[in-house]
């Protein structure tokens, strides 16, 4: 680690180039002259911490859960953080060797709170009051909530058609909602520009790096619910890239650490017809195919942090699989049938990846271990699942009515 002074220094996935805390803000200037609109943006920043000198001090897990993990956010105190109860989610095990990791749980019903609660937590510290994002529903949401309950003002730049239930939850924590005529990636680059005119925080997902260190934190709690070890396999809805980088960070930080020996292999999950990510991971030159898929939060055409999730799944051969919209659906019946687990189209996702690779390799690793991410709650966009639903007609309050369609 660079000997700069304070808690961590920045570091640019594409360049190498580091950064003082001071010194940087949200993507690298040397590498953020050479962005184009139509590529992901060059430039996101890593928070690198000083792990030797934690690992000198033999610090044990359990006290740096007791800390709330302080050490290894860019913040200074757990007091900034919201009074909502973000993270600690829970982990269901309903079968031999699969995990759901539910963080619908959270106060806003998604993920995405991980982050807000960080970046919120340190626009607090520095004493910045209004929060901009971007969000195609999830994050905005989520930040709007967080705002509310930090006392702070959150403007959510959407495209105008995000889903009904995101944008009112949005509206009821009282943000400032602002429809785009465009797509997400119109709103994002709105939303940067907005940030840089009126002097407001910018939480859009990896432009902001701290995005990555809130999202981290889900490897720890997985660590520690898992009896510290790590599972075989985490299976990972991926749009932006954001929450898979943030997924292979936390567990980067506990190897170097040394508490764990090994890294899962994280496998990403993206739809078939939102495949800008997954389908670049080997081009030499980016492409942009225009997104459709009714998992509208990781539809995405320019994902914000596709090199850095590159890098990770190169760096620690990661695994990549495709999903139709029908498929789904159907992973959605599934997991609400079997498993009483309702999720939304983007996070079930990764259930279906889980699903196909479940049939691939199924003869060969049967002992292995799970994990599905449930980034968010089927109540977010229940619209999506109407297609497979079917209202029965009322009938009359009578028992031989009741008996015949029983039959």
């Amino acid at each position: 680690m660079n000997k700069a002074n304070g808690k961590y220094i920045f570091e640019c996935i594409n360049c190498g180039k580091q950064y003082a805390e001071d010194q940087a803000k949200y993507l690298c200037p040397v590498c953020n002259a050479k962005n184009q609109n139509d590529k992901p943006p060059l430039g996101v920043l890593k928070v690198v911490y000083d792990y030797d000198l934690l690992k000198g001090k033999k610090t044990d897990f359990s006290v740096l859960k007791s800390t709330g993990f302080l050490s290894l956010l860019p913040i200074d105190n757990p007091g900034s953080l919201p009074c909502l109860r973000v993270g600690n989610t829970p982990l269901y095990n309903p079968e031999t060797g699969l995990f759901f990791k539910d963080d619908s749980q959270n106060p806003t019903f998604s993920f995405k709170d991980r982050a807000s609660a960080l970046v919120s937590a340190f626009a607090k510290e520095k004493g910045w009051n209004t929060i901009v994002a971007a969000s195609t529903g999830n994050a905005g949401s989520s930040i709007a909530g967080i705002c509310a309950a930090q006392g702070q003002k959150a403007i959510v730049l959407v495209p105008e058609n995000a889903p009904m239930a995101k944008l009112t939850q949005i509206m009821m924590y009282g943000a400032g909602i602002i429809p785009v005529r465009g797509t997400y990636d119109d709103a994002f680059d709105l939303s940067i520009r907005a940030s840089e005119a009126f002097g407001w925080y910018n939480r859009n997902t990896a432009y902001n790096p701290f995005t990555i260190e809130g999202k981290k934190t889900v490897s720890f709690e997985l660590y520690e619910q898992m009896g510290f070890r790590v599972p075989q396999r985490i299976f990972v809805s991926v749009g932006d890239g954001v929450i898979i980088s943030g997924v292979y960070k936390g567990f980067e930080d506990l190897l170097k650490l040394g508490f764990i020996d090994e890294m899962p292999e994280v496998i990403a999950v993206q739809a078939q017809n939102s495949d800008n990510l997954i389908r670049n991971l080997d081009s030499e030159n980016f492409i942009i195919k225009p997104s459709n898929t009714i998992a509208d939060s990781i539809s995405v055409d320019i994902p914000r942090n596709f090199y850095m999730t590159r890098q990770f799944i190169r760096k620690y051969s990661g695994k990549a699989i495709l999903v139709s919209d029908a498929q789904i659906l159907e992973a959605s019946s599934l997991l609400s049938k079997k498993y009483g687990l309702f999720a939304e189209p983007a996070a079930i996702a990764a259930y279906a990846g889980y699903l196909i690779y479940q049939e691939k390799f199924t003869n060969k690793d049967r002992q292995s271990t799970s994990v599905v991410l449930l980034t968010g709650s089927g109540l977010k966009d229940t619209a999506a699942v109407k297609s497979i639903l079917k209202m029965p007609e009322s009938i009359k309050p009578d028992l031989d009515k009741l008996k015949k369609i029983l039959s």
